[in-house]
């Protein structure tokens, strides 16, 4: 996960901190070297890193600081709030035109994975009930074309191209169809290079002066590091970015990129690709980034994760059944899909306060729900809906309909009643029209421990 070699020196430094019940200037100079090696590790920027420990430095030995009761709190709180700043202080928006489409240019080297994010971002788009349209401008990398057609087909986004022709003369006519055609969005797939050179540099420049695009969004790799940056730099100065979009950013990297690119190009970081699936892309958040670097969870993140897995008509449903003590194996195996949808159970244990660093420490069997749901789908319509007929001969054929052994199949029976016998209770005590609704309901009774969580 990124920022974990980060978070772990951080970690410790301010355990350290906390051990001691006041704080001198010597000790909080002390930390401040150890936070600035973490960043350098880490792979930012040293003039990025020396500026932020210095500011951190020159705030924290303040008077009000050193004569607090919690002079470590108020030194954790410094830090929180300067990589926050470090960051770009609040999200920045994509922008909209007043009179659409709004034109995006998405630009990037060759292998950073700027078409599969072109279709992330019309994914994210249509989230939002807008109406993108990709554009083909990628000309010169074999089946450029062919893999933006199929992402754009999974993320149930048109595409618009015309084969070989050059690039400006696409993008202009794609504006034009988008226009007839109703579209808010025109994401322009541009051609890349294996590195930053003046063709690749002029063809840009060429599309940007014919359509004079609303946002310009480079997309690059968090894993080069500090390279990342450098190439930002490069994009900037000759084609004049708006924002970056930063891919792999759930992978072993170190973060450096994310750290250094607004202080360095100015530019702020606008997505993060958390994943491979074509859902895997977050509005970048300064302040949440910060929270779970310093090990503080990401609960905010969390709840939109879960209200977009949560089918809001089914929770309603399930609402009613509960109240009624009908609650059966198809309500359950419900559940597991929509908590699936959050992503992984690692991640989601990386958001939850008090747990945040800590989550990679816990053994977590991702396989486990799909263990349970393949001995709920050998089950036939009439057991799941009601499990007591379920004898031991019907067991026998479960375990072997789904290659488990019995003892799973009573496992997973077992923590079903003990859900039922809960949920009763909880219903009992509600009493109807008092039940307070609210936007958000997460998965009832969902108990990790049994899980392997």
């Amino acid at each position: 996960m990124a920022f974990e070699g980060l978070s772990d020196r951080l970690e410790s430094t301010f355990k350290n901190l906390r051990s001691k019940g006041s704080l001198t200037e010597s000790d909080v100079r002390s930390a401040m070297r150890e936070v600035r090696m973490a960043l350098l590790e880490a792979d930012v920027n040293y003039k990025v890193a020396k500026d932020f420990t210095n500011t951190v430095t020159e705030k924290a030995i303040g008077e009000k600081v050193m004569e607090s009761l919690t002079p470590s709190q108020m030194v954790i709180k410094i830090v929180k709030e300067e990589l926050v700043s470090l960051m770009g202080g609040t999200k920045s928006r994509l922008a909209y035109a007043s009179h659409p489409p709004t034109v995006v240019l998405m630009c990037g080297l060759q292998g950073s994975g700027k078409t599969t994010h072109c279709a992330k971002l019309a994914l994210m788009l249509k989230k939002e009930n807008h109406r993108p349209l990709l554009v083909a401008c990628d000309i010169y990398r074999p089946a450029a074309i062919k893999q933006l057609q199929v992402v754009g087909e999974q993320v149930g986004a048109p595409v618009f191209e015309m084969g070989q022709t050059n690039p400006v003369t696409i993008a202009k006519e794609a504006i034009a169809y988008s226009k007839e055609h109703g579209y808010d969005y025109v994401i322009l797939d541009t051609a890349g290079r294996l590195h930053v050179d003046e063709e690749l540099m002029d063809e840009l420049k060429a599309v940007k002066a014919e359509v004079k695009p609303h946002e310009i969004l480079l997309v690059v790799d968090a894993m080069t590091g500090q390279d990342a940056v450098n190439v930002a730099t490069a994009f900037d100065g000759a084609l004049g970015i708006d924002g970056l979009i930063l891919t792999k950013m759930d992978g072993d990297t170190r973060g450096g990129a994310a750290l250094s690119a607004r202080a360095v190009t100015g530019k702020p970081i606008k997505f993060v690709g958390m994943g491979e699936k074509l859902e895997n892309l977050d509005v970048f958040h300064p302040d949440r980034m910060a929270s779970r670097i310093l090990g503080m969870g990401d609960v905010l993140s969390f709840i939109e994760k879960a209200e977009m897995a949560i089918d809001e008509k089914k929770a309603e449903e399930l609402e009613k059944k509960l109240m009624q003590n009908k609650f059966d194996l198809n309500d359950l195996l419900d559940q597991f899909e929509q908590i699936r949808k959050m992503g992984s159970l690692q991640d989601i244990l990386g958001m939850i306060p008090g747990i945040g660093n800590k989550a990679k420490d816990i053994e977590v069997d991702e396989g486990k729900f799909d263990r349970m749901k393949a001995i709920i789908l050998s089950m036939t319509e009439k057991e799941r809906t009601n499990p007591d007929i379920i004898n031991p001969s019907r067991k026998k054929r479960i375990a072997a309909g789904c290659g488990q052994n019995i003892e799973d199949v009573n496992r997973l029976l077992n923590q079903f009643r003990q859900m039922q016998k809960m949920f009763k209770q909880m219903g009992g005590k509600k009493g109807g029209k008092r039940r307070r609704k609210q936007k958000l309901r997460l998965p009832q009774g969902f108990d990790p421990s049994q899980f392997g969580m």
